[in-house]
């Protein structure tokens, strides 16, 4: 290994006087870095303690392979340098690839720059279908780690669908106040996969159909007549059973996002005579609160 006078980074980026010069620094660090030496082998042998002089004298000199972590994304990165090779621009990878482009500049920040020939409005094209494709490539991922998640959870038992209940209803459902007796079962939600579980926790309680009430709360300006035909048949009980709508009026000063076919308003299901059904509720939660006290969790295992 080379002999080396010793240099030491200052605040400015700059050289302490007295030292090596740069360019013969340089030299140095070059020879320790294709010698294989990592880039904190090389700050500690030269003792430039300055990460910008750092990067500056190993410019261009890619890291050993033994530094390297082996990740998912290597055989990308490796693709994002081949096509920069081929003159190819950011925009232009991103959308062979389908990677963000932040990415693809600490890829290929080391290699030269492509020559511009295109007009502003094809690289401003170009630039968004790499875009679109970065997105549909997150989407697909998005929803591949949903169905793997999913597929984790398989059948529930009737003790898992008890506890999930409970949660749930503590959650979205009615309370109880100390200053305003609430001691009744309401649940109010917009998602139709939370009412079929909640649906679901209730007959497993026992609770049956004539002693629920629905009702639905809407924007006065959405269809209010397809949100009752919707949540009617989602939860099993014909139309004329709902109770009447609820019209909420639109205030002008407000940009609603709930908007377009997929908005349906919300859902009010009610237990009837279901006092006693909510002390119990509430009964049930605190013991699941105090199964999880901090003494009884370090003990398991």
């Amino acid at each position: 290994m080379p002999q080396t006078r010793h240099a030491r980074g200052d605040d400015t980026g700059g050289l302490r006087s007295g030292t090596t010069t740069f360019e013969a620094l340089r030299e140095q660090a070059v020879t320790l870095r294709r010698q294989g030496l990592s880039r904190r082998q090389i700050r500690d042998h030269l003792h430039v303690h300055n990460n910008d002089i750092l990067s500056r004298l190993l410019e261009g000199e890619p890291p050993p392979d033994w530094t390297r972590r082996p990740n998912a994304k290597d055989d990308l990165r490796a693709r994002a340098r081949e096509l920069r090779l081929q003159g190819m621009t950011y925009d232009r990878i991103q959308l062979e690839l389908g990677c963000s482009k932040s990415s693809i500049s600490l890829w290929v920040r080391d290699l030269p720059k492509p020559d511009r020939t295109r007009t502003r409005e094809e690289s401003s094209e170009i630039a968004r279908r790499g875009w679109e494709r970065t997105l549909e490539i997150r989407e697909e991922a998005r929803q591949q780690t949903k169905l793997a998640a999913a597929a984790d959870i398989g059948p529930l038992s009737d003790r898992e669908l008890f506890l999930v209940g409970v949660g749930l209803y503590w959650s979205e459902g009615s309370k109880d106040k100390a200053y305003q007796r609430r001691e009744r079962v309401t649940f109010i939600n917009s998602d139709p996969g939370m009412v079929r579980v909640y649906l679901a926790w209730l007959s497993l309680l026992g609770v049956t159909g004539e002693h629920l009430r629905f009702s639905i709360t809407i924007h006065e300006t959405a269809d209010a007549a397809a949100a009752e035909k919707f949540w009617s048949e989602l939860v099993g009980a014909g139309r004329g059973t709902l109770l009447k709508t609820t019209l909420k009026r639109h205030n002008p000063k407000t940009v609603r996002k709930h908007t377009g076919d997929g908005y349906r308003g919300c859902l009010t299901i009610r237990v009837l005579q279901s006092a006693e059904l909510y002390r119990r509720i509430e009964g049930w939660w605190c013991g699941i609160v105090g199964a999880v006290s901090e003494g009884d969790h370090n003990k398991r295992t």
